[in-house]
Formats: structure tokens, C-alpha cells, sequence
């Protein structure tokens, strides 16, 4: 029986391209200025001063925002970099400048499992704040009550065990009660290590029947009973 799920966003619930073609380019854009004028706000403070950090030196401002153009060209998961850039997208969303992208049979097979009483969590690469917009400003209005909890790389690297670990204890079931929905084989992996059950999102290209993960096409694939 699954009691909760957990999925990812990008290539699960949300298109890649709305990530990496609209996303990602409006806060590189913008991140020069963002970065000069409101470097002194408290909370923006708090991550330049992370990224400081995780260079091992004390960056002034334009180092600081090369080093945040460095890593979203490289597409780190630094986690002070995806707050930031949350941040700017705040911004984006609440002008109207663009929408949270979310495939249509994602959408309704959310609202359905939560009507069932399955509880719904998400777990991306992305800021809490960051997913909470993507949700909350979405094409299909606001999503975000149908979850109860997100989770970010505060928690530990996409890719580990030990971060879906936490996870399940957070939530506070048996791990072989919640499903984990990515299309990332390694993120795949480490969930499963931990005990969660796992299926694969391929949304384009060919489906291969020997994947160690079952591979689905979309939402309206995925049976669950409770």
C-alpha cells in the first residue's frame, strides 16, 4: 500500500524546458543586479555570505556574481545559488512574467491521490521557496495546498541515500509505504537504497523494459491503492 508520495519536478511533474528555457536564463539575467542591490537584505546576505563560503574566500560583489553565473552555466545544485535564484523568480511569477509549467496528467492524478488521502510531497533540486512558486503560480492556479511538505537539498544530495533517509523519517512512515517519482536513475538508486519504492518518468524516447527502475510514461500509468 502506498501512504505518500514523493515526486520530483523537472521531467516529472514539469517540463525540462520550462527549467532550463525560461527559468534558468530569467535569473541569470537578472542575477548581476539582483546581486548589487539588494546584497544587504538580511536574508540575501545570508546566502552570498554560503557562497563565501563554499569558495574558501571572502568574494566581493562582482566575484560573487561571477561565481553565481559560473555555477548556474555549470548547473550546480549549490544550495545557496538555487535560494537566490528562487528569490528572482519570486519576482517573476508575482509580475506575471511567466507561469509554473506542470503536465496536465500530473495535475489530475495529484488531485485525485490527495483526495484519496495518499500525502503528497515534493523533492527537487530547487529551493523550497522555489518549488512552492513553481506550485503556487502554476498554469493550473495555485497547487500548493495539495502537499504536505517539501524538502530541498538542505536535506542532502538528490543522489544519496542518506537524504531519502531523512526524508522518510520526516514523514514518518515505513519506507516501502511511499513512492518516490523521478526521471533521474541515480536519484532513483538512492531512493530505493533507502527503502522507498521507485518508478521512473521517460517522458520522451523509448521505454526499456530492463531498466532496474519500471519506467512510465506519465502520471495516468502509476496504480496505486489505499
Amino acid at each position: 500500500m502506498i501512504a505518500a508520495i514523493v515526486t520530483d519536478i523537472e521531467g516529472t511533474t514539469s517540463s525540462l524546458s520550462f527549467v532550463k528555457d525560461v527559468l534558468f536564463p530569467y535569473a541569470r539575467a537578472r542575477m548581476a543586479e539582483f546581486v548589487r542591490t539588494r546584497a544587504t537584505e538580511p536574508a540575501v546576505r545570508k546566502e552570498l555570505d554560503a557562497v563565501r563560503g563554499l569558495a574558501g574566500k571572502d568574494l566581493g560583489t562582482e566575484e560573487l556574481v561571477a561565481q553565481l553565473i559560473r555555477w548556474i552555466d555549470e548547473d550546480k545544485k549549490v544550495t545557496p545559488l538555487k535560494a537566490l535564484q528562487g528569490m528572482i523568480w519570486e519576482d517573476g511569477y508575482k509580475k506575471g512574467d511567466f507561469k509554473g509549467h506542470m503536465y496536465e496528467d500530473a495535475v489530475r492524478n495529484l488531485r485525485r491521490w490527495q483526495a484519496q488521502g495518499i500525502r503528497l510531497y515534493v523533492f527537487s533540486s530547487g529551493s523550497v521557496q522555489a518549488q512552492k512558486l513553481l506550485f503556487g503560480y502554476s498554469d493550473f492556479g495555485d497547487l500548493t495546498p495539495l502537499f504536505s511538505g517539501y524538502f530541498d537539498t538542505t536535506i542532502g544530495n538528490k543522489r544519496e541515500a542518506e537524504a531519502y533517509r531523512k526524508i522518510v523519517a520526516a514523514i514518518g512512515l515505513p519506507p516501502v509505504e511511499i513512492l518516490f517519482l523521478s526521471d533521474i536513475r541515480e536519484e532513483l538508486d538512492a531512493a530505493r537504497a533507502a527503502g522507498m519504492q521507485t518508478l521512473w518518468l521517460v517522458r520522451d524516447g523509448a521505454l526499456d523494459p530492463a531498466a532496474a527502475h519500471r519506467q512510465i510514461r506519465n502520471f495516468d500509468a502509476i496504480s496505486v491503492t489505499n
